[in-house]
């Protein structure tokens, strides 16, 4: 007879972590929420200015939202596993300082740091999974490492990116916006490292069954750190798109992004247990968080009330998932 630890290491060797995550992707419709504020998001803006729907506009809508996206595919790894990363948006930060400028001036030793930030990644999971430190204190921690670097390299707003990822943030495509292709590449990637491969059953299983994946011979040690290790690549690209967008360097520029997003993650179908990764819910998510500050500068609203603003839609989106989960549920 086969037993469990005889079965192949992948998806068929987790059936109970893949009945789960089936179950839960059906029972949340977890991007039916963020589509549908999404398109009312864009309706409205729609009906205030009629030219966001054209190249440009959708361009100038979505411009914003590719980092956030890549940013919060990053947090859904780290979710799956069970953890928080609240130091997101230092990282973002400090990466775009280093392309502003240790990038430009010496481009091998602007590489070797942004190598130097997944190896410290990888580390913090090893701390987070051998010593039970909780991700969140950790990861608060590292944030204030992060901004104290990033201060220490460029203490005001300026610098100047290499030409080449000045390029990738001026690149206009004839046919689609640009932002499309982009926030489309990165949730194909995270979908087939989250939901497509071997690695992604593990870090789900991470979240759910953590006594399961290490009676099948896994190391919960290395399953962590790789998570780790590959939210790290996704932020550094977030934090490059970011800086290839403004050509310049601020470590304050993505300030609230920790924020953003486990609130687009959350938004996605996501939650703070572990064992869910929706690449597609998560993108949605992003997407629609950036689109309501779009909606929110057309207005005119003024920047004092934004943030209440956003948060009170988040809140109303957040909800109507809750309310809707229970409804399916009964």
């Amino acid at each position: 007879m086969t037993t469990a630890l005889e079965r192949p290491r992948g998806a068929s060797a987790l059936p109970g972590a893949a009945t789960r995550i089936r179950t839960g992707a059906v029972q949340g419709s977890p991007a039916v929420l963020s589509i549908v504020a999404m398109i009312a998001i864009v309706i409205l803006a729609a009906v205030i200015q009629p030219g966001v729907l054209s190249m440009n506009g959708i361009t100038l809508m979505l411009t914003a939202a590719v980092p956030l996206v890549l940013a919060t595919q990053a947090q859904m790894i780290i979710m799956a596993v069970g953890d928080i990363d609240l130091g997101v948006g230092a990282l973002l930060g400090l990466v775009t300082v280093i392309a502003a400028t240790v990038l430009t001036t010496s481009p091998a030793l602007g590489l070797a740091m942004l190598a130097g930030i997944v190896v410290v990644y990888a580390l913090l999971g090893f701390i987070i999974q051998r010593r039970g430190v909780p991700s969140i204190i950790i990861t608060l921690g590292m944030s204030f490492v992060w901004l104290g670097l990033g201060l220490e390299l460029l203490p005001t707003p300026g610098g100047q990116t290499p030409e080449w990822l000045s390029a990738i943030g001026q690149w206009r495509p004839e046919l689609i916006p640009a932002p499309l292709v982009l926030i489309a590449v990165a949730t194909v990637v995270a979908w087939l490292i989250a939901r497509r491969s071997r690695f992604g059953t593990r870090l789900r299983a991470l979240g759910s069954q953590p006594a399961t994946l290490e009676k099948l011979g896994w190391s919960l040690v290395r399953t962590r750190m790789a998570a780790y290790a590959v939210a790290a690549v996704l932020l550094i690209l977030a934090g490059l798109v970011m800086a290839s967008q403004t050509r310049s360097g601020d470590v304050n520029s993505a300030g609230n992004f920790a924020l953003m997003t486990i609130a687009a993650v959350i938004l996605g179908g996501g939650n703070f247990a572990g064992g869910r990764a929706f690449p597609v819910g998560a993108a949605f998510g992003a997407i629609t968080l950036g689109l309501i500050t779009v909606l929110l500068s057309l207005v005119s609203l003024p920047s004092s009330f934004q943030s209440a603003a956003q948060g009170l839609i988040v809140l109303a989106v957040l909800a109507g998932r809750v309310i809707t989960e229970r409804f399916i549920r009964s």
